[in-house]
């Protein structure tokens, strides 16, 4: 089984049907931080990455850091390219990121990452996402990335 297979098993039919799992809770590197979650594409370049906002997530005033959305929302271009059928890019490599930060995120919810794939080209994807807690935008970030070329 590959590191990707791993990581993303199907998720359980009683709370996200249709959604594939990610994420490996035996891992110790930085993505552990983040978590696991969900994500399903039901559109070409088009995908959305769920995580449960968790504690270890929080700032000191009890909203969700800033610095852990930037590291899901880049770990988030991943998963939906991984979503997107794309898992030849998942070592790609990001060259920018973007957030604009529109609202708090809260402990116990659910975010939802909705992303696009905008344009691709020989050697770079360009990506944007929201993110979103019930029915309120809390961020929105855009990304370039350096795709993974494969020599021939």
């Amino acid at each position: 089984m590959s590191k990707t297979e791993a990581m993303v098993a199907a998720a359980p039919a009683e709370d996200w049907s249709g959604w594939r799992r990610w994420g490996d809770s035996d891992s110790v590197d930085f993505p552990s931080v983040i978590g696991s979650g969900y994500a399903r594409s039901d559109a070409p370049g088009k995908a959305r990455v769920a995580l449960e906002v968790r504690p270890q997530h929080m700032n000191r005033f009890g909203n969700m850091h800033g610095g852990f959305a930037a590291g899901f929302a880049d770990h988030a271009y991943f998963i939906a390219l991984w979503a997107m059928g794309r898992e030849d890019q998942m070592a790609a490599l990001t060259i920018d990121l973007s957030m604009q930060y529109l609202g708090l995120g809260k402990r116990g919810l659910t975010m939802i990452a909705d992303v696009e794939l905008l344009k691709e080209t020989g050697k770079m994807l360009f990506l944007r996402m929201t993110i979103a807690q019930g029915d309120g935008l809390i961020a929105a970030s855009t990304a370039t990335l350096r795709k993974v070329i494969v020599a021939k």
